[in-house]
């Protein structure tokens, strides 16, 4: 049977155009402005509460999978086997890079959350931690720890479902749960060693245990690599989890002042897996090298990462001023140095120093103690005031053990800048500008149609023929 549209169908629809009264397109535009204002409320209610626009998240997350749109990652470096695909990624990379300054990262020298940060919620009983921010690593939690195959091991699924557990006893339990049912599942102790621990000393126990678990998973995975891509996921999960395990391992060392025993397992890290400077391990060890006051190493390491073709960051660029000022800041006197003028190494310092306040501008308050610490979330916004917290609250010791650096940074600081900026600003995503502008709009039309009931059912006449038979605009419409 075929339909096919005649002059009775378009009769039938001028007939109905024609009953439509003033009172039904006010209540039209009248409702269409409620629902427009409630979404756009509720859409900056949402962006208040997490940051992020609600429309966009559930576009993203729900609609693009069921509308085949796939989500291109950049590829975890140190899986290929190819040379050549590994030196590819590594300039596509680099590419990105330069576009990932202001990109949110996890900190390279987030806190443990059982043994730190929960015991300042046992002192102060305040969190210490943003729900943003815990979102933020539960998302970075199913992305290093899960994979598709988990469906097919048990305890694997159990703590699919750990992951995403909100209360963190109930995550603790699961963990538990899916040690009954494999002893050797190396993520249900990293989840134990973050949470369950309630010291450095009983974390690296658990992260230990994790080690044990995770080489044996890990050479598993290796030799099912070449089969499938589901084998290809679950080597890289292996990989990620590894990795994970190995540089906590490092930082319970540091944190329990086995210090060099910390920079070597770090540099085997880095050696094992060479492209991952992406995950900013070296940072970890810049941090570890200037405690052991190691200059000539921590030089070396800025040499390798302080390249135009990665990502800066607070510690590259504050470290690199921190060396240069050390060559010169025990001597150094603002009233000499105005008397004579600087010397090619102040000159280089005051550079370097410049460098760095261009780069973050809130770090020297807090390096200054001009403004309090707080604890360091467990995520950075690159260039932001959290990225300054989590600089400031580690290496803070490093400057005041060198004489005179503090007291160059403050001079220098106070040249460099009057007005400290206040970037980055969080924007409003674009839902909020769109349903703000259609609440706008439907409020407009509502008022025009209450006050002009009869010029509006015109002009709405005369919309609906053009669309229905464009060219075609009846008499009828416009009476």
């Amino acid at each position: 049977m075929y339909c096919v549209e005649g002059p009775h169908a378009r009769q039938r629809v001028t007939v109905f155009l024609s009953t439509l009264t003033p009172k039904f397109y006010v209540a039209l535009t009248g409702t269409s402005s409620l629902i427009s204002g409630l979404i756009f409320i509720f859409e900056w209610w949402y962006f208040q509460k997490h940051g992020t626009s609600f429309i966009e998240q559930v576009s993203v997350s729900h609609l693009r999978p069921l509308i085949g749109g796939v989500e291109n990652s950049p590829p975890v470096p140190g899986f290929s086997d190819n040379n050549g695909e590994n030196e590819t990624n590594r300039q596509n990379l680099s590419v990105l890079f330069h576009f990932a300054e202001c990109k949110v990262w996890r900190n390279p020298l987030n806190l443990f959350r059982g043994a730190e940060y929960s015991r300042y919620t046992w002192v102060t009983g305040k969190e210490p931690l943003t729900y943003y921010d815990m979102n933020l690593s539960a998302q970075d939690h199913q992305t290093f720890f899960t994979c598709d195959t988990d469906s097919l091991r048990p305890s694997d699924t159990v703590m699919q479902k750990a992951w995403r557990e909100r209360n963190p006893q109930a995550r603790i339990k699961a963990a538990y749960q899916a040690l009954e049912l494999n002893n050797d599942c190396a993520t249900a102790y990293v989840l134990l060693a973050e949470e369950e621990a309630t010291t450095i000393t009983d974390a690296e126990k658990y992260f230990k245990q994790a080690l044990k678990a995770g080489e044996t998973v890990f050479r598993k995975s290796q030799h099912c690599h070449p089969q499938n891509s589901q084998h290809e996921a679950q080597l890289r999960r292996d990989t990620n989890v590894l990795v994970y395990v190995k540089r906590r391992l490092a930082m319970c060392a540091r944190k329990l002042g086995r210090i060099k025993e910390a920079v070597k397992m770090m540099r085997d890290l880095m050696k094992e897996f060479p492209l991952l400077s992406m995950l900013n391990i070296h940072e970890n060890l810049l941090e570890a090298l200037l405690e052991l006051q190691a200059y000539a190493d921590v030089q070396a390491v800025l040499a390798k990462y302080d390249d135009i073709s990665l990502p800066k960051s607070a510690a590259i660029c504050y470290t690199a001023a921190l060396l240069k000022a050390r060559a010169v800041s025990d001597r150094f006197s603002p009233e000499t140095a105005s008397r004579r003028g600087l010397s090619t190494a102040e000159i280089n310092a005051v550079e370097a120093i410049h460098r760095a306040v261009e780069f973050n501008p809130h770090v020297p308050k807090y390096l200054l103690e001009m403004k309090s610490l707080i604890l360091p979330p467990e995520h950075i916004l690159k260039r932001g005031d959290s990225e300054a917290v989590a600089y400031a609250f580690f290496h803070l010791q490093h400057w005041k053990r060198i004489e005179g650096a503090l007291n160059l940074l403050h001079c220098t600081w106070e040249g460099t800048f009057h007005d400290v900026s206040v970037y980055p600003q969080k924007e409003l995503p674009f839902f909020i500008h769109f349903t703000a502008g259609l609440c706008s709009f439907s409020a407009m039309l509502a008022v025009l149609t209450h006050q002009f009931p009869e010029l509006m059912v015109i002009f709405a006449k005369a919309g609906q023929w053009s669309i229905s038979a464009p060219g075609k605009l009846p008499y009828q419409a416009l009476h």
